[in-house]
């Protein structure tokens, strides 16, 4: 079944975005973050535009291996690792470089077959509190590695920021020094940078950095805009006008009534709605663009349709609405419905047909 709306991706934008990347961390290798079908925008079409990347970083174990039967031979990063003798041996033969960020991956290390050898990259929690070993145990669980018989050699260390989208913050100062301390004398190849650390904690600048929403044209920090941080849009939501009416002042649009008519308003229904991706809670005046200029969602999102306002402004049925993209950031949408820019994109992307530029 083919809906209306359209995700449009430029390849150019997206390969523009990498390049920003390597030139804010310019001694730095670039790990691009493709998980979740690269943020919505298909993951082995992403892969295939950013080829030139130095390696590539997944959710899991199952697109690794869909990077590597569509013949990517780049280094992957598998960030969840694996949790059964089956994904480790499929880590091993397919050279997927793994995540160890629990106990039970270590056991499973311990009682490996002496045949099966990975690439590990240990993960040290400084303060983020979701995986990883606690950053004090780095030098115990490095020289066990270093030495363990089913590890390859020259083990990474890794860590991940929690605010680094926040630059007042402190947290990411307090992380960056845990780690330096407990890591003192390692010698193995570091990995800290996400986007926001990359375009705004150049101390993150390590032997790679992992590039993620920067590389989809969204601003990786709190109130961030794009355009400033050097960033272009890579998706364009777009779906079609398909009725025109005047609704009488006085009266309501939509399920629940919530929005009413202050005079005669001339709206306009959009082929959209959340059964595509858009978001259900983008409330009355969230920002869409039409043939030119900005306007407005009128009343609640419904599954298949959206009401704009088209007060002054000239349309015709079969004109094409953008709802984010290259004249309307991702960033003000989300902030409008009260969300992240990450959950709209993938929702949308995931959903709705691509075309590509």
């Amino acid at each position: 079944m083919k809906r209306s709306a359209r995700a449009i991706i430029d390849t150019a934008a997206l390969r523009h975005n990498l390049a920003r990347c390597r030139e804010a961390a310019p001694n730095s290798l670039a790990m691009a973050v493709i998980k979740a079908n690269a943020y919505g925008h298909n993951m082995l079409k992403a892969a295939e535009t950013l080829s030139n990347a130095n390696g590539f970083a997944v959710s899991c174990l199952s697109e690794a291996t869909e990077l590597r039967q569509a013949r990517f031979i780049h280094p992957i990063l598998v960030l969840q690792g694996f949790n059964h003798l089956q994904g480790m041996k499929a880590a091993a033969e397919h050279r997927f470089r793994v995540v160890l960020h629990d106990l039970s991956q270590l056991e499973l290390l311990d009682n490996a077959p002496a045949s099966v050898k990975v690439d590990v990259a240990l993960k040290l929690d400084t303060g983020m509190h979701r995986l990883g070993f606690p950053v004090e145990q780095a030098p115990h669980l490095f020289e066990r590695l270093s030495k363990h018989p089913n590890v390859k050699p020259n083990p990474w260390l890794m860590t991940h920021m929690a605010c680094a989208d926040d630059l007042d913050s402190d947290k990411t100062p307090q992380q960056l020094e845990r780690f330096a301390k407990y890591t003192a004398g390692l010698q193995a190849p570091r990995s800290i940078g996400n986007s926001a650390s990359i375009l705004g904690w150049p101390q993150t600048h390590v032997n790679w950095v992992r590039p993620g929403i920067m590389l989809y044209g969204s601003s990786p920090f709190v109130n961030g805009d794009a355009k400033r941080d050097g960033l272009q849009p890579v998706m364009s939501l777009v779906a079609p006008l398909i009725s025109i009416h005047t609704i009488p002042q006085g009266e309501s649009i939509g399920y629940g009534a919530s929005w009413v008519c202050p005079e005669d308003t001339r709206t306009g229904i959009v082929a959209i709605g959340y059964a595509d991706g858009y978001p259900r809670h983008a409330p009355t005046g969230t920002p869409v663009w039409i043939n030119g200029k900005q306007t407005r969602l009128l009343g609640r999102v419904s599954m298949d349709m959206i009401v704009i306002d088209l007060t002054a402004i000239e349309a015709r049925v079969g004109d094409q609405v953008e709802l984010w993209g290259k004249h309307l950031s991702v960033d003000r949408v989300a902030h409008a419905a009260g969300t992240i820019s990450y959950e709209i994109l993938c929702n949308a992307g995931n959903l709705c047909k691509h075309e590509y530029l």
